[in-house]
Formats: structure tokens, sequence, C-alpha cells
């Protein structure tokens, strides 16, 4: 072999190894952006869930927990009571009238279905006439399928749902019945969060084998001479290195949710 198939045979190699070693760096980027996307899209949805649980806590014990076990308790096997508010006015003099105002316990609902679950109602498009329906009760309806029929003038329409759940209550409306706009004619519901996550792991920051779990803080603030609630639960170390608490832009620093300072339940990544 001569010098030159040698220098070639040399060159060859060199460059299949930095043709690799560049592959390798840009497969490397796209793979780490794939899991910091992925990771951070898996911790949002557990602060939602959070936030949730946090709000129908405070509903029913009229504050919020930083107790990670009374929320988990809460969610498992706590109450929610109904509440109804009426008023009843009562004549006191010419032209003078007393509102009492009542708040009537109607039952109560359990806290993971008040966590886990919304319900729907789907009303009526428009004033026409009901034609009929074209789903039945317990039906699982998708979002944009058709729901019923209604003669508007001379045009007959069928409006969709514009979510997805299933159907647990229709009116009773016979066809040929007038109906109007905003009519409830469908009630349906539908998970909100996924029911098969182990809310004994509840507090865990997703995406990690070391049981590091979210940081939680619960405490009040005065507003204008009242003490009001706040909280805040923040991711503490950041899978994305770009997300520093010295960040100056709030939607940049750790994902979290709520405040230490304002009365805020809102999540940074929704400025994003």
């Amino acid at each position: 072999m001569n010098l030159n198939k040698i220098l070639t045979a040399v060159l060859l190699v060199a460059s299949l190894f930095l043709a690799f070693r560049l592959y390798r760096g840009v497969q490397g980027t796209i793979e780490e952006k794939v899991l910091i996307q992925t990771t951070e899209d898996a911790i949002i949805n557990r602060l939602k869930l959070i936030r949730e649980a946090e709000v129908v806590f405070q509903e029913a014990n009229k504050r919020y927990t930083s107790n990670w076990d009374s929320l988990i308790n809460f969610m498992e096997n706590g109450r929610v009571p109904n509440i109804q508010r009426r008023e009843e006015i009562k004549q006191v003099g010419y032209g003078q009238e007393e509102v009492k105002v009542f708040f009537d316990t109607l039952g109560f609902t359990p806290a993971k279905d008040k966590i886990f679950k919304k319900n729907f109602t789907l009303n009526a498009s428009e004033n026409g006439v009901f034609m009929g329906f074209k789903i039945k009760l317990g039906d699982r309806v998708l979002k944009n399928q058709k729901a019923y029929l209604i003669k508007v003038g001379d045009k007959i329409q069928d409006p969709p749902f514009q979510e997805q759940g299933t159907v647990t209550a229709l009116a009773s409306i016979p066809n040929g019945t007038e109906i109007k706009k905003g009519q409830v004619l469908v009630k349906f519901w539908d998970y909100t969060y996924d029911p098969k996550i182990d809310i004994k792991k509840l507090a865990e920051v997703p995406g990690r084998d070391d049981g590091l779990k979210f940081d939680i803080s619960v405490g009040k603030v005065d507003k204008n001479g009242v003490l009001v609630q706040v909280i805040q639960v923040q991711d503490p170390k950041p899978i994305n290195p770009s997300r520093k608490e010295s960040n100056d832009a709030k939607n940049r620093k750790p994902l979290h949710f709520g405040s230490k300072t304002e009365v805020t339940t809102s999540g940074n990544w929704e400025s994003q």
C-alpha cells in the first residue's frame, strides 16, 4: 500500500469519526430538549392537579394546607358540601326592604369527584323546534359529535358537542316542541385529570427517581387591612437549566403556581 492510499484511508476514518461526533452532538441536543419538554409537561399537569385539590380543600375547609398527608387524605376520603344560596325579601316599611341571605347545604360530593371530574351542559343553540337527540343516555360523546336536531325556520341544524364526556341526563322534550336558546338539553361529565394517578405520590416531582417533593408554602398577606390566604407550590430543582430562581422573567422561573406575596393561584407556565 503506497502513501497516498494510507493517507486516503486515514482521512476517511477521521471524516467518519468527526461526522459521527457531530451527529451524536446534534442528536444528544435534540434528545435533551425532548426530555426537558416531556418532563416539564408532566410537572405542569401535576401542578394543575395539586392546584385543583388545594382549591377544593379551601372550599371545604376555608383554608389551604401545606401538609401533603392532609391534602392526600382529603382527596381520598374528604367530602365537599353542596351549598345553595337563597334570598328572602321582606317589606319593612314604605319603599324599604329587608334582604336575608341563607346558605343551605344540599348534600355532599366526594372530594375526589369534585377534583377529578367536571360537569358540562349542552344548551340549545337557537330558538326553534326540537327534532330529537342523536345520542342516548350513557353514551360516551366526543367533541364536535352531533348532539341533536333543531328546526330553525326552514332549515334543520344539528349542533355539536363542544366537550367530550359521558351523558348523564337528557331533557324530557317531545319531538316538535318549541325550545328556547340557552335551554339545557344534555348534561354530561368527563375526567379532568387521570383517575388512575397514584394519589399517594401527589407531592413527588415527576421525572425523578429520588422522591423529590414540590416545595409548598401557605400563608396570609394583608390586603387593605384584611388578611387573605395565599399559597405557592414550586418545582425545587428544575430540569431546564434556563429556569433559575434569579431569572427576571416570571415565566422562566421554576415552574410553580400561586405566590407568597400576591393573592393568585395562576401558574407561571400560563403566561408563556
